[in-house]
């Protein structure tokens, strides 16, 4: 895989604010004439609040290697989780609006809480490109894994608040049962690559243990010891994508009869088969793709927790900085 980086245009024009979102006027809007139909050379948008969407960069290069990718990571702005869902609009219009400037021909918001906040108001302002989030993939998997229908989903506290991931899964198995919890300290603690460790441990099993109660006896292989709690969730949505770094701790205080739900996979799939039904999917021959990556803040702490996400060389060099 190739990296490069280049000076990106400023964002100019004004997004129009889709019906029933708060996004103030101000000049952060693709142009016009760059809303043409996509063709299948442009490369494909990826977005988070920071380094945590790479998770699902790297399962959408693993899926569709021919691809060309655009990755910005908006991490002046980080934690989107904080803030309130106005802000987060603002935040992902800007952002979008950056990498439809750079011609993108599909968008993937690889942001939980920006896809709960903003999805339907980017769709609406990008009608022409397909605009993917990682809410409904998951909540797709979920169903998929869980035998007994009581899912567990942790997120950040916006995406809590806003209860996208219960309607998601609840339209899917009306008779599930959803337990939501806020854990917003584990964005800071993987951007700064605290993955393992007591620290990490500790604090997976400080949020969890409301959920998932320490079970007593000798595990069955059904996450119940002898004596244990028996109505525990049979499966656990990872709901932020800076989570999946996180799931080795996540798993030892879970224990080994939960199912864990990375959306990760699932949006890559999703972003596959809506690059093949519209056309827009680069062929084998096409040969290998190259990512280019962008960071609102300090390219080489981006760099720096972007190699351990991506296991790959990455340096500061190869990260472009752009002012939003």
């Amino acid at each position: 895989m190739s990296l490069s980086s280049s000076a990106c245009p400023a964002v100019l024009s004004e997004l129009p604010d889709p019906p029933g979102t708060s996004v103030p006027s101000e000049p952060f809007g693709a142009d016009a004439a760059l809303r043409a139909v996509p063709n299948v050379g442009r490369p494909v948008g990826v977005f988070d609040s920071g380094v945590g969407g790479l998770t699902v960069l790297q399962a959408m290069l693993r899926r569709m290697p021919h691809e060309d990718y655009l990755y910005l990571g908006d991490t002046a702005r980080l934690p989107y989780g904080a803030k309130s869902r106005e802000t987060v609009i603002r935040y992902a219009a800007r952002v979008s609006a950056f990498l439809v400037e750079q011609r993108v021909k599909a968008l993937v918001i690889a942001c939980n809480t920006a896809t709960s906040a903003a999805l339907p108001a980017l769709r609406a302002a990008y009608p022409h490109i397909p605009v993917i989030g990682v809410i409904e993939p998951g909540a797709e998997a979920a169903c998929r894994a869980s035998v007994s229908g009581h899912i567990a989903v942790i997120a950040t506290p916006a995406t809590i608040r806003d209860g996208s991931y219960p309607a998601a899964i609840l339209r899917r198995r009306p008779e599930a049962r959803v337990k939501s919890l806020a854990c917003p300290l584990f964005v800071p603690m993987a951007e700064d690559g605290l993955f393992e460790g007591p620290l990490a441990e500790g604090l997976a099993a400080r949020y969890l243990s409301a959920i998932f109660p320490v079970v007593t006896g000798q595990d069955d292989g059904r996450g119940e010891g002898q004596g244990g709690e028996r109505d525990r969730p049979d499966c656990l949505v990872l709901g932020c994508t800076h989570y999946p770094l996180l799931a080795g701790a996540i798993r030892r205080v879970v224990g080994k009869g939960v199912t864990l739900v990375d959306s990760a996979a699932t949006t890559a799939e999703a972003a596959c088969r809506v690059l093949t039904e519209r056309g827009l999917a680069r062929s084998a021959r096409s040969g290998g793709g190259t990512c280019r990556f962008f960071t609102t803040d300090d390219p080489e702490r981006f760099a720096r927790t972007g190699r351990l996400f991506l296991d790959m060389p990455l340096g500061g060099d190869d990260v472009t900085l752009v002012d939003l």
